[in-house]
């Protein structure tokens, strides 16, 4: 910390933390870079009297609470926070943190830099001032415990590594927007759908098939799928079956006909033309180099 002087080193981080893990890549990003910039990052879990104001930051900031709870206030706006909630903010955020004194939180943060963050933010459901919570968080902190351990080292690539890494983890965050938290109706009935099709994709065929078999209205599901998937049911359900097929071909079970009738394609030339469309090769090749190898 005395390397990046102790004034600075105050105002980025809190005293009111132990067992923090930091690690510091770029204080001085370019103004315009490309591309995002992590600039710090770490582990600490909040003591009882943990409470943080700020007015403003030097950095857009990133946090993950894996353990506890507690809440934040973003420009007046109040959200609870529990294990598996994220949230950011900009660097002209006026925010305020406190964690349950009965519950210290364990969480972590990255704060970044760059043109584009808050629009990469925001399209990972994650924009500034605003705190969502996910309900399968597992693999996010794995993604920021490599982030901390790669961000810790001193090689030449370290920058370029966590910058990877921030973008796997708001990939994560992205896929994770499907996963149902309990209480929320909608979420519960898309990840009903979506298993049914994962379950049973050789079998389904159509949107009508779907909806029956969930007890939903085929509008219903339509809008679930949009919604979470940002895709059609028939499109999901169609990869689904595509990858199915694409298994079967790769382990050599079988000819492109009986990867066709297996995934409920009678006409073998309508589903290479889906298997081309979704894996962009025809099955007879997929096949062929399967042979070869």
């Amino acid at each position: 910390m005395d390397k990046i002087g102790p004034h600075l080193a105050e105002s980025l981080l809190s005293k009111q933390v132990t067992g923090t893990r930091y690690f510091f890549l770029n204080l001085a990003p370019a103004a315009k870079g490309k591309g995002i910039a992590v600039t710090l990052g770490g582990r600490e879990r909040c003591n009882p009297d943990y409470e943080i104001r700020r007015r403003a930051y030097s950095y857009y900031g990133f946090e993950y609470v894996a353990e506890g709870a507690g809440s934040v206030e973003m420009d007046g706006a109040r959200h609870e926070l529990r294990a598996g909630s994220v949230f950011a903010y900009a660097p002209t955020t006026r925010c305020v943190m406190r964690t349950d004194p009965a519950r210290p939180m364990l969480k972590y943060f990255v704060c970044v830099a760059g043109t584009g963050v808050a629009k990469r933010l925001r399209r990972a459901g994650t924009g500034p001032g605003e705190a969502r919570v996910l309900a399968a968080h597992a693999e996010i902190r794995n993604v920021l415990e490599d982030l901390v351990r790669e961000g810790q080292r001193t090689g030449g690539l370290a920058r370029e590594i966590c910058a990877q890494l921030f973008e796997l983890l708001l990939l994560k965050i992205e896929d994770a927007a499907g996963t149902a938290v309990q209480g929320d109706p909608a979420q519960e009935n898309f990840q009903r759908c979506k298993a049914l099709i994962d379950a049973e994709a050789e079998r389904l065929m159509t949107l009508r098939e779907i909806a029956a078999t969930a007890g939903l209205e085929e509008s219903s599901v339509c809008r679930l799928f949009r919604r979470y998937q940002d895709t059609s049911p028939y499109q999901y359900l169609l990869r689904r079956k595509m990858n199915l097929a694409a298994a079967f071909l790769v382990e050599g079970k079988g000819r492109v006909k009986e990867a066709a009738q297996r995934v409920g394609f009678a006409d073998p030339y309508h589903f290479s033309r889906c298997f081309k469309a979704v894996h962009g090769v025809a099955p007879s090749e997929l096949l062929k180099h399967s042979r070869k190898t």
